[in-house]
């Protein structure tokens, strides 16, 4: 251990760049996680209904903004490959798709009433559903745009500007979450709604920090942040090339949740708060492992980009010993004090029996999600190590054929043909990650990423 701390792509290294990428999804994690407590203390139908209106959203910002972050591996390889003046050029294809974007997510919120309407949900939770699917529809440009300017400075393996931004993020929403879901003195009660509109200013605000600290007459002179700002269609087909299996992938891994969540829906309401507990819960153990994720494809990037794809390959073994360590505590926390984490979920004025059915489902689901929590940190540095050298079509077919063969229509004959429940649904959960696991190792190992780049003018 005290070796690979010092070595080259080691602890330290790794650590440097991850950390504060590690540190940032915690940050969002809060914001979800606060966002849903405060829900859920305001009714267990505003609770089951953010899960499912928000993933359905998620879908939409996973493929545009999973596509628009991928700007992050061309800067990568360019500056391990010593061509910091193309960094703005890529950033800026980058924004010109984040600005197509924000008007497609937009216009499907027009879909949230058929959307909905067909879930087979209870009518208590469709009438919430729709309106905040559709506030969050409309503001998700500026989160993809968010997304797509933090690009320049994770890509550059500078990630400290982006933890920061959404530590100040969390300062925003957390407060505004409260006052415009309880309304307490002169503000409106807007319930759900109100978290939705709070979300989307926390949006905003990320994307014009991000704005003001990029175009600097500092970063034009070293990377042409401001002259670079024309669509140059051969660099933009490049980014569409290499992005939409990335952009696909993300959109089928969100899908097959989305899909999970909308038939759990329909085994009912408790059904439903139990699910969004737990995988808000999962939050914590997930999106920090995500930070290392985007730290092993930046650091491969570069690596694949200096032509020294060894290095990669060191930065992905700290990346994953790292993410082992993280998914021990959590399953060991998850197992041990499933209660503690469970009653953060209870509405004002519920009692023990009202609460005891919710909670103890949200108790045996946390076991579930014990039992993932160590996979996804193979799935999460073998697939981020794979996309960071290029190698993205492979991933959107494993994501694809895993999605919906191992979750989505598993989950669906489970539940709506031979009505076996809730945690048979969530034990093909746990298979689904061992699949992803198995396929990623086996592609790694097989090493083809080696002799991979993205900027093939290089």
């Amino acid at each position: 251990m005290k070796s690979r701390w010092k070595a080259k792509n080691g602890y330290r290294d790794v650590l440097t760049i991850g950390l504060p990428l590690a540190a940032s999804m915690a940050s969002a994690t809060i914001t979800q996680v606060t966002d849903r407590v405060f829900l859920g203390k305001y009714s267990l139908e505003a609770l089951g209904a953010s899960l499912s209106a928000s993933v359905t959203n998620f879908v939409l910002i996973a493929f545009f903004g999973g596509l628009a972050s991928y700007v992050n591996v061309f800067i990568a390889q360019y500056v391990g490959a010593k061509r910091p003046d193309e960094v703005g050029t890529s950033l800026w294809q980058g924004i010109w798709f984040a600005l197509f974007s924000s008007v497609m997510i937009a216009a499907f919120s027009l879909l949230g009433p058929v959307v909905f309407t067909a879930s087979g949900h209870s009518p208590e939770i469709q009438v919430l559903e729709i309106p905040y699917f559709q506030i969050l529809c409309l503001g998700s440009g500026f989160n993809v745009m968010a997304m797509t300017l933090s690009q320049f400075f994770t890509g550059r393996g500078i990630t400290r500007p982006v933890l920061l931004v959404n530590i100040f993020g969390v300062f925003i929403n957390i407060p505004l979450d409260y006052l415009m879901i309880f309304g307490p003195g002169p503000f409106p009660e807007l319930g759900i709604r109100g978290a939705g509109i709070a979300t989307i200013i926390s949006w905003a605000v990320a994307a014009a920090m991000f704005a003001l600290m990029i175009f600097t007459e500092r970063n034009e002179a070293l990377y042409k942040v401001r002259s670079n700002w024309r669509l140059q269609w051969k660099r933009f087909k490049a980014l569409l090339y290499f992005g939409l299996p990335s952009g696909v992938e993300f959109f089928l891994d969100v899908f097959g949740f989305a899909v999970f969540i909308f038939l759990i829906g329909r085994l009912g309401n408790a059904e439903l708060a139990a699910t969004n507990m737990a995988f808000t819960l999962n939050q914590f153990s997930y999106m920090p492992m995500v930070g290392m994720h985007i730290a092993t494809q930046i650091m491969m990037g570069q690596a694949i980009g200096g032509k020294k794809p060894d290095e990669g390959a060191e930065a992905a073994k700290s990346a994953l010993h790292i993410c082992l360590c993280w998914g021990c505590l959590m399953s060991t926390l998850f197992i041990l004090f499933p209660g503690i984490f469970t009653e953060m979920f209870r509405p004002n004025g519920y009692t023990d029996a009202q609460f005891a059915n919710v909670h103890e489902m949200g108790r045996i689901l946390l076991l579930y999600v014990a039992g993932y929590t160590m996979l996804d940190a193979f799935s999460i540095i073998f697939i981020g190590a794979l996309k960071g050298a290029g190698d993205t079509r492979f991933v959107m077919r494993l994501i694809g054929f895993s999605s919906m063969c191992v979750l989505v229509l598993p989950v669906y004959f489970v539940l709506e043909v031979f009505h076996l429940g809730l945690y048979s649904a969530w034990f093909l959960v746990d298979f689904y990650v061992f699949t992803l696991v198995t396929f990623s190792y086996l592609r790694y190992k097989k090493g083809a990423w080696r002799s991979m780049s993205v900027i093939r003018d290089a």
